[in-house]
């Protein structure tokens, strides 16, 4: 049981991974067009988890619809990223991270719908203390915590791309689980995450139209070696099996709750390798996190009613 409950907690090392992007991006990240750096950071991802899968699992023949549903899974992937980033490139980073706090929501509403996952007085309260805090620790941190300070800033499309993709993911990780039971975390992220590599490359001719003159100056710089290396490797192989890993042990709605600690991850590598500050209501709000992750996770051994 302990094992099982440790490993329910992987979701967690994907937030951590998912928050060094905000430090990686001041060392790069605005060099390559936003849906060039996607497609790089998946098929890297997907070179990555391909070959281990191959060598560490046997080989499978999925039926049609189980086809279908990893193909399925690969276009909430790439709806996902890509509104993504264009969303960040149409506002800001700050936006990014307030609006992450809507994601965990997003799985617990469709993990109850399309799961029939158990709506628990713990589960939904843990997650609405743990939105709270995440909200606090924004509006009190450095880094992306600006971003309630700058919500007049940003345009409406680009908040409405981010909002998109919150849903998005929250379908890809939802969706998922049913396959994740039958196979494992590792075989079922990689089979997606390689369908989606055709999709996000499909997407690439855009930013020849919309960005041409950022897409003709790309250049292989160290710092642009490191976040295409940092993103592909580390947020998408690693952080996505480490995610789907969660759900092995887990409902989807309980797993949702870590990804809160992503903004609170973001800001305090800020702190420490950026030099930025932090205020009160950073501390505030890191407590509230933590009391509301640990409720959720603890859910399992209430006996309170849907």
């Amino acid at each position: 049981m302990d094992r099982d409950r440790l490993l329910a907690t992987t979701p967690l090392a994907a937030a951590v991974l998912w928050g060094g992007m905000y430090v990686v991006s001041k060392w790069g990240f605005d060099a390559v067009p936003p849906l060039t750096l996607v497609f790089l950071r998946v098929a890297l991802g997907a070179l990555a988890l391909y070959p281990i899968v191959r060598l560490t699992t046997p080989a499978r023949s999925f039926t049609r619809p189980e086809w279908r549903r990893l193909a399925g899974l690969a276009g909430w992937l790439t709806a996902a990223l890509s509104t993504q980033f264009v969303g960040t490139e149409l506002t800001n980073a700050s936006y990014g991270s307030l609006l992450t706090v809507s994601t965990p929501v997003f799985i617990l509403a469709l993990g109850v719908t399309a799961l029939d996952e158990r709506l628990t007085r713990h589960k939904a309260g843990g997650t609405l203390l743990a939105a709270a805090g995440t909200l606090a620790v924004l509006s009190g941190g450095g880094g992306p915590g600006g971003a309630v300070r700058s919500f007049t800033t940003g345009t409406a499309l680009g908040v409405c791309l981010l909002l998109v993709s919150s849903l998005c993911f929250a379908a890809f990780t939802v969706f998922g689980k049913p396959l994740v039971r039958r196979y494992s975390a590792l075989e079922i992220v990689t089979y997606a995450t390689v369908l989606s590599v055709p999709l996000f490359g499909l997407l690439v001719p855009l930013d020849v139209v919309w960005r041409p003159a950022a897409f003709a100056s790309v250049s292989l710089t160290l710092p642009v070696v490191g976040t295409v290396l940092y993103l592909g490797l580390l947020s998408t192989a690693a952080a996505w099996y480490c995610w789907y890993k969660g759900m092995e042990y887990a409902d989807a709605s309980s797993v949702g709750v870590f990804f809160f600690a992503q903004p609170v991850v973001g800001i305090l590598l800020g702190v420490a390798l950026l030099g930025e500050s932090i205020g009160p209501g950073f501390f505030l709000g890191g407590a509230l996190l933590a009391a509301g992750v640990y409720v959720v996770t603890h859910a399992d051994e209430s006996s309170d009613g849907p």
